[in-house]
Protein backbone atom coordinates (compact mmCIF):
# COMPACT_ATOMS: atom_id res chain seq x y z
CA UNK A 1 0.00 0.00 0.00
CA UNK A 2 1.42 3.39 -0.99
CA UNK A 3 1.56 6.43 1.29
CA UNK A 4 -0.93 8.15 -1.03
CA UNK A 5 -3.37 5.27 -0.62
CA UNK A 6 -3.17 5.50 3.17
CA UNK A 7 -3.55 9.30 3.00
CA UNK A 8 -6.71 8.85 0.95
CA UNK A 9 -8.09 6.37 3.49
CA UNK A 10 -7.34 8.63 6.44
CA UNK A 11 -9.09 11.60 4.85
CA UNK A 12 -12.05 9.48 3.75
CA UNK A 13 -12.41 8.20 7.32
CA UNK A 14 -12.48 11.77 8.64
CA UNK A 15 -15.18 12.72 6.14
CA UNK A 16 -17.30 9.70 7.05
CA UNK A 17 -17.02 10.43 10.79
CA UNK A 18 -17.83 14.11 10.24
CA UNK A 19 -21.26 12.94 9.07
CA UNK A 20 -21.71 10.66 12.07
CA UNK A 21 -20.85 13.48 14.46
CA UNK A 22 -23.02 16.03 12.55
CA UNK A 23 -20.05 18.20 11.66
CA UNK A 24 -20.95 18.35 7.95
CA UNK A 25 -23.39 20.50 5.95
CA UNK A 26 -24.97 18.76 2.99
CA UNK A 27 -22.46 18.37 0.16
CA UNK A 28 -20.64 21.56 1.10
CA UNK A 29 -17.50 22.23 3.19
CA UNK A 30 -14.16 20.56 2.55
CA UNK A 31 -11.36 18.52 4.12
CA UNK A 32 -7.89 18.37 2.61
CA UNK A 33 -4.48 16.80 3.22
CA UNK A 34 -1.15 17.90 1.74
CA UNK A 35 0.76 15.05 0.08
CA UNK A 36 3.90 16.95 -0.94
CA UNK A 37 6.45 18.63 1.37
CA UNK A 38 5.71 22.10 -0.04
CA UNK A 39 1.94 21.66 0.16
CA UNK A 40 1.58 22.29 -3.57
CA UNK A 41 -0.30 19.00 -4.02
CA UNK A 42 -3.17 17.98 -1.79
CA UNK A 43 -6.11 15.63 -1.53
CA UNK A 44 -9.58 17.15 -1.12
CA UNK A 45 -13.15 15.89 -1.27
CA UNK A 46 -14.92 16.59 -4.58
CA UNK A 47 -17.99 18.76 -4.90
CA UNK A 48 -21.32 17.01 -5.35
CA UNK A 49 -20.85 13.88 -3.24
CA UNK A 50 -22.36 13.42 0.20
CA UNK A 51 -19.63 12.74 2.72
CA UNK A 52 -21.39 9.58 3.90
CA UNK A 53 -20.73 7.95 0.51
CA UNK A 54 -17.17 9.10 -0.17
CA UNK A 55 -14.48 6.47 -0.65
CA UNK A 56 -10.72 6.87 -0.64
CA UNK A 57 -10.62 6.62 -4.43
CA UNK A 58 -13.19 9.42 -4.83
CA UNK A 59 -10.90 12.08 -3.38
CA UNK A 60 -9.30 14.54 -5.77
CA UNK A 61 -5.55 15.10 -6.06
CA UNK A 62 -5.09 18.80 -6.80
CA UNK A 63 -2.05 20.77 -7.94
CA UNK A 64 -0.93 24.27 -6.97
CA UNK A 65 -2.72 25.82 -9.97
CA UNK A 66 -6.02 24.16 -9.13
CA UNK A 67 -5.70 21.48 -11.78
CA UNK A 68 -7.24 18.13 -10.83
CA UNK A 69 -4.41 15.62 -11.24
CA UNK A 70 -6.45 12.58 -10.18
CA UNK A 71 -10.20 12.23 -9.91
CA UNK A 72 -13.31 12.51 -12.05
CA UNK A 73 -15.63 14.73 -10.00
CA UNK A 74 -15.47 18.56 -9.88
CA UNK A 75 -13.41 20.63 -7.45
CA UNK A 76 -15.21 23.25 -5.34
CA UNK A 77 -13.65 26.61 -6.23
CA UNK A 78 -13.84 27.85 -2.64
CA UNK A 79 -12.02 24.71 -1.50
CA UNK A 80 -9.08 25.55 -3.74
CA UNK A 81 -8.89 29.18 -2.63
CA UNK A 82 -9.06 28.31 1.07
CA UNK A 83 -6.95 25.17 1.17
CA UNK A 84 -4.42 25.89 -1.60
CA UNK A 85 -2.81 29.01 -0.06
CA UNK A 86 -3.03 27.58 3.46
CA UNK A 87 -1.23 24.35 2.58
CA UNK A 88 1.59 26.34 1.00
CA UNK A 89 1.91 29.19 3.50
CA UNK A 90 1.04 27.74 6.91
CA UNK A 91 3.58 25.15 8.14
CA UNK A 92 1.24 23.54 10.67
CA UNK A 93 -1.53 23.10 8.08
CA UNK A 94 -0.79 19.70 6.59
CA UNK A 95 -4.42 18.72 7.14
CA UNK A 96 -7.12 21.39 6.85
CA UNK A 97 -10.72 20.83 7.91
CA UNK A 98 -13.29 23.50 7.03
CA UNK A 99 -16.84 23.08 8.33
CA UNK A 100 -20.02 24.96 9.14
CA UNK A 101 -20.65 22.68 12.14
CA UNK A 102 -23.65 23.93 14.12
CA UNK A 103 -22.41 25.05 17.52
CA UNK A 104 -19.07 26.50 16.42
CA UNK A 105 -20.82 28.36 13.61
CA UNK A 106 -23.35 29.67 16.13
CA UNK A 107 -20.50 31.34 18.01
CA UNK A 108 -19.21 32.91 14.78
CA UNK A 109 -22.69 34.39 14.32
CA UNK A 110 -22.86 36.50 17.50
CA UNK A 111 -20.91 39.54 18.66
CA UNK A 112 -18.01 38.53 20.87
CA UNK A 113 -18.47 34.88 19.99
CA UNK A 114 -15.21 33.48 21.30
CA UNK A 115 -14.42 30.32 23.24
CA UNK A 116 -14.79 31.09 26.93
CA UNK A 117 -12.78 29.27 29.64
CA UNK A 118 -15.83 27.75 31.30
CA UNK A 119 -15.04 24.04 31.21
CA UNK A 120 -12.01 21.79 31.19
CA UNK A 121 -12.19 20.83 27.51
CA UNK A 122 -12.28 24.50 26.51
CA UNK A 123 -8.92 25.04 28.18
CA UNK A 124 -7.16 22.80 25.66
CA UNK A 125 -7.82 25.53 23.07
CA UNK A 126 -6.27 28.31 25.16
CA UNK A 127 -3.91 30.26 22.89
CA UNK A 128 -4.71 28.07 19.88
CA UNK A 129 -7.61 30.04 18.32
CA UNK A 130 -7.54 32.99 15.90
CA UNK A 131 -10.67 35.02 15.18
CA UNK A 132 -11.41 36.59 11.80
CA UNK A 133 -13.93 39.38 12.34
CA UNK A 134 -14.33 40.24 8.63
CA UNK A 135 -16.79 38.38 6.44
CA UNK A 136 -16.15 39.11 2.74
CA UNK A 137 -18.55 36.67 1.09
CA UNK A 138 -17.48 33.45 -0.63
CA UNK A 139 -13.74 32.79 -0.84
CA UNK A 140 -13.39 32.94 -4.61
CA UNK A 141 -9.94 34.43 -5.11
CA UNK A 142 -6.35 33.91 -4.01
CA UNK A 143 -6.20 37.21 -2.13
CA UNK A 144 -8.97 36.25 0.28
CA UNK A 145 -7.39 32.86 0.88
CA UNK A 146 -4.05 34.51 1.61
CA UNK A 147 -5.75 36.95 4.00
CA UNK A 148 -7.16 34.02 5.96
CA UNK A 149 -3.64 32.56 6.21
CA UNK A 150 -2.41 35.79 7.77
CA UNK A 151 -5.26 35.82 10.29
CA UNK A 152 -4.62 32.19 11.26
CA UNK A 153 -0.91 32.81 11.78
CA UNK A 154 0.62 30.14 14.01
CA UNK A 155 -2.70 29.05 15.55
CA UNK A 156 -4.51 25.79 14.81
CA UNK A 157 -8.14 27.00 14.81
CA UNK A 158 -9.65 29.88 12.85
CA UNK A 159 -13.14 31.20 13.58
CA UNK A 160 -14.59 32.80 10.43
CA UNK A 161 -17.11 35.51 11.27
CA UNK A 162 -20.64 34.73 10.00
CA UNK A 163 -19.30 31.61 8.30
CA UNK A 164 -17.76 28.62 10.12
CA UNK A 165 -14.38 27.34 11.27
CA UNK A 166 -11.09 26.04 9.93
CA UNK A 167 -9.04 23.56 11.96
CA UNK A 168 -5.52 22.58 10.90
CA UNK A 169 -3.07 19.96 12.07
CA UNK A 170 0.08 18.05 11.21
CA UNK A 171 -1.95 14.89 10.57
CA UNK A 172 -5.54 13.94 9.83
CA UNK A 173 -5.79 12.43 13.32
CA UNK A 174 -4.56 15.63 14.99
CA UNK A 175 -6.88 17.91 13.01
CA UNK A 176 -9.94 15.67 13.39
CA UNK A 177 -9.44 15.19 17.12
CA UNK A 178 -9.32 18.97 17.52
CA UNK A 179 -12.39 19.45 15.31
CA UNK A 180 -14.36 16.92 17.35
CA UNK A 181 -13.52 18.48 20.71
CA UNK A 182 -13.97 22.02 19.36
CA UNK A 183 -17.60 21.36 18.46
CA UNK A 184 -18.27 19.77 21.86
CA UNK A 185 -16.73 22.79 23.60
CA UNK A 186 -18.86 25.14 21.52
CA UNK A 187 -21.98 23.08 22.20
CA UNK A 188 -21.35 23.26 25.93
CA UNK A 189 -20.89 27.02 25.73
CA UNK A 190 -24.01 27.62 23.63
CA UNK A 191 -26.05 25.53 26.08
CA UNK A 192 -24.59 27.42 29.03
CA UNK A 193 -25.33 30.78 27.35
CA UNK A 194 -28.91 29.64 26.67
CA UNK A 195 -29.62 29.40 30.40
CA UNK A 196 -29.26 33.18 30.68
CA UNK A 197 -27.15 32.70 33.81
CA UNK A 198 -23.67 34.23 34.16
CA UNK A 199 -20.87 32.08 32.72
CA UNK A 200 -18.58 30.61 35.37
CA UNK A 201 -15.14 31.41 33.97
CA UNK A 202 -12.03 29.63 35.20
CA UNK A 203 -9.48 32.08 36.71
CA UNK A 204 -6.66 33.03 34.35
CA UNK A 205 -3.94 31.45 36.47
CA UNK A 206 -5.78 28.14 36.48
CA UNK A 207 -6.43 28.44 32.73
CA UNK A 208 -2.68 28.79 32.10
CA UNK A 209 -1.85 25.92 34.44
CA UNK A 210 -4.44 23.56 32.98
CA UNK A 211 -3.59 24.44 29.38
CA UNK A 212 0.02 23.50 30.13
CA UNK A 213 -1.12 20.25 31.72
CA UNK A 214 -3.18 19.50 28.62
CA UNK A 215 -0.43 20.42 26.18
CA UNK A 216 -1.20 18.59 22.97
CA UNK A 217 0.14 15.03 22.70
CA UNK A 218 -0.05 13.60 19.14
CA UNK A 219 -0.41 10.05 20.43
CA UNK A 220 -3.73 10.91 22.10
CA UNK A 221 -5.23 12.09 18.81
CA UNK A 222 -3.76 9.11 16.97
CA UNK A 223 -5.31 6.72 19.52
CA UNK A 224 -8.71 8.41 19.20
CA UNK A 225 -8.63 8.36 15.41
CA UNK A 226 -7.45 4.74 15.29
CA UNK A 227 -10.45 3.74 17.39
CA UNK A 228 -12.78 5.59 15.02
CA UNK A 229 -11.22 3.84 12.03
CA UNK A 230 -11.68 0.42 13.63
CA UNK A 231 -15.39 1.14 14.05
CA UNK A 232 -15.65 2.35 10.47
CA UNK A 233 -13.85 -0.71 9.13
CA UNK A 234 -16.39 -2.94 10.89
CA UNK A 235 -19.47 -0.97 9.89
CA UNK A 236 -18.62 0.75 6.56
CA UNK A 237 -15.49 -0.86 5.11
CA UNK A 238 -16.27 0.49 1.63
CA UNK A 239 -14.60 3.78 2.63
CA UNK A 240 -11.25 2.02 2.06
CA UNK A 241 -11.92 1.45 -1.64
Amino acid sequence: MTDLTESRRELAAALRWAVRFDLHEGIDNHFSLAVSPSGDRFLVNPYGSHWSELRASDLLLVGSDGAVLEGELPLDETAFHIHGPMHRAVPQARCILHTHMPYATALTSVEGGEIEPINQSALRFHGRVAYDETYNGLVLDRQEGERLCRVLGNRSVLFLANHGVVVVGATVAEAFDALYFLERVCRNQVLAMATGLPLKRVPEAVVEKTAAQMAYAPEAAATHFAALRRILERESPDYLQ
